[in-house]
């Protein structure tokens, strides 16, 4: 399985500010386990001083951020009186003088900080700010699919059993995996979902098949299904309504209806609920 620790995210959300904002240096990173905030990703910087930083909570302008949960940014970072220096030499081995950060913030709590930064003692502007503050909160929703994802997973790992009950939340689970792999953007954890999903449907056609069943990579469907039209069934399996399935899977509802018409075709059935019944059968839906 990848590590999904949010780095791919965090360079992303980092690029975003730089070209958004026109500032010549980005760094950030999340928190870990212990609560301290780990610099982990450098844009635009000319020496390593910053990466691995390990910033204590309250300490600095990042630990401060971490702390209060909102943005502060300082106009000369080593005469500024409202934060610690702990961190100084790194920042002078940067060359860094005018400094701004931004927490990330997924259900209530901070999970990581972004800076911006100048080198030269100048105030940084409302659009550097927004831009800051806009590509943290793409971050957030980022890190929010991830940790919906990998609780999902977890259920979808979980034994199989013959309980009715249990097997509703498990189709659950495997519609809302499937339309989440289309928005992670790790591609191990991506596999990982669809490769859940694979086995999950299996399960409840006999259970999993040695050498993979029909031999194709993870997540690959069977019955001659297009991933998308897999990604429809699932949904209707749940019980959504085209529109339903449209803003789950990010398509326009013209296209849902195409999918779902193809998948349809290709099953040899002509309602919703015989495709449903057809795909568990095929193997491709739990």
């Amino acid at each position: 399985m990848g590590d999904a620790d949010g780095t791919a995210e965090v360079r992303a959300a980092l690029l975003r500010m730089r070209r958004g904002a026109g500032l010549p240096v980005a760094f950030g990173g999340l928190l870990a386990a212990s609560r301290q905030l780990r610099i982990s990703d450098l844009s635009g910087t000319a020496t390593p001083a910053l990466r691995g930083l390990a910033i204590r909570p309250g300490s600095g302008l990042g630990g401060k951020v971490a702390a209060v949960g909102r943005p502060l940014s300082v106009t000369d970072y080593h005469s500024s009186h409202v934060i610690t220096h702990e961190y100084d030499a790194a920042v002078a081995t940067e060359g860094l003088r005018s400094v701004m950060a931004v927490p990330v913030v997924v259900r209530g709590r901070v999970r990581g900080v972004l800076y911006g930064a100048l080198r030269r003692p100048l105030p940084l502007g409302d659009r550097a700010l927004t831009t800051a503050v806009d590509a943290a909160r793409e971050l957030e929703q980022a890190l929010a699919v991830q940790d919906e994802a990998l609780r999902l997973l977890s259920v979808a790992r979980q034994p199989t059993t013959a309980d009715p009950a249990m097997w509703e939340e498990v189709r659950e689970a495997h519609g809302e995996l499937r339309a989440l792999a289309h928005r992670v953007t790790d591609p191990a954890l991506r596999q990982d979902l669809l490769a859940a999903c694979r086995r999950l449907a299996l399960a409840s056609s006999g259970g999993l098949r040695a050498g993979g069943a029909d031999g194709g990579p993870a997540g690959a469907p069977r019955a001659g299904l297009s991933p998308r039209e897999v990604d429809v069934l699932a949904c209707v399996a749940s019980g959504a309504t085209n529109a339903g399935a449209a803003e789950r899977l990010g398509l326009r509802p013209e296209t849902v209806k195409s999918y779902l018409r193809s998948g349809m075709r290709k099953l040899g059935v002509h309602t919703r609920l015989e495709a449903v019944v057809a795909a568990r059968k095929a193997g491709v839906l739990p």
